[in-house]
Formats: structure tokens, C-alpha cells, sequence
């Protein structure tokens, strides 16, 4: 059984799609730049393309490393669909997959979001 993280979480903050294995770039930045985007030790949320999922997160240690598993809902065109998802960090990238329920999975690779940028002095 997994254990949970104790020291301070490096997956909070918003992280970049820059690719995914079964979308291109121009899909994925449809709507707005792809992320995902973990709030607090409980939540988040991912975009890409047409798919907005709102998560409810979960981090643990697989090993000595720190890991985030995470379930997710949208509601698209009229329906809910339901998944779930997965990351680590690698190297200051996040690598994961995200997995929509009796659906497709993706592999995903993404880097934080400078979140300097835009900010006023």
C-alpha cells in the first residue's frame, strides 16, 4: 500500500501540457493552453482540448518518491464521463496519464507554469 506524502508538495502549482501520446499540440491548446493544475492536498483540475476535468487528488509516495493519483468528472456535451489519472515528477517535468472511464488514455508530459509571468512589481 502506497504511503501518503508528509514533506511539502511539489505538485502544487499549474503545470503546461507541452505533448501528449494520443493528441497533437493544436488539440490539446484548442480552447486555451492544456494543464493540469493541482490547488491544495485535496483538488485540481486539467484542461485540454475540449475537456475540462475538475480532480479530486490524492499524493503518496511510491517508494521514496513522491507520486499524485487523482479521480476526475466532466460534464461533456450534456454527459458525465468519469476517469482517473496519474503523475510523477521526473527531472522538473510532470509525466503521467490520464484515463477516461471504458475510453481512451493518454500519456502526458508537462512543465511548470512560470507563474512570474504577468505578475506586477
Amino acid at each position: 500500500m502506497a504511503k501518503k506524502a508528509t514533506t511539502s508538495n511539489p505538485f502544487i502549482g499549474r503545470w503546461r501540457i507541452v505533448s501528449m501520446d494520443q493528441w497533437d499540440r493544436e488539440y490539446i491548446d484548442e480552447e486555451e493552453e492544456g494543464f493540469v493544475e493541482f490547488r491544495d492536498q485535496a483538488s485540481g483540475g486539467f484542461h485540454f482540448g475540449y475537456v475540462y476535468g475538475e480532480m479530486d487528488c490524492d499524493f503518496i509516495k511510491r517508494g521514496d518518491e513522491p507520486a499524485a493519483d487523482w479521480t476526475w468528472e466532466v460534464n461533456d456535451e450534456s454527459e458525465t464521463v468519469f476517469g482517473r489519472g496519474w503523475a510523477v515528477i521526473v527531472e522538473g517535468e510532470l509525466h503521467g496519464m490520464v484515463f477516461f472511464h471504458e475510453g481512451e488514455r493518454s500519456g502526458f508530459t508537462a512543465k511548470r507554469k512560470d507563474v512570474s509571468k504577468g505578475k506586477r512589481k
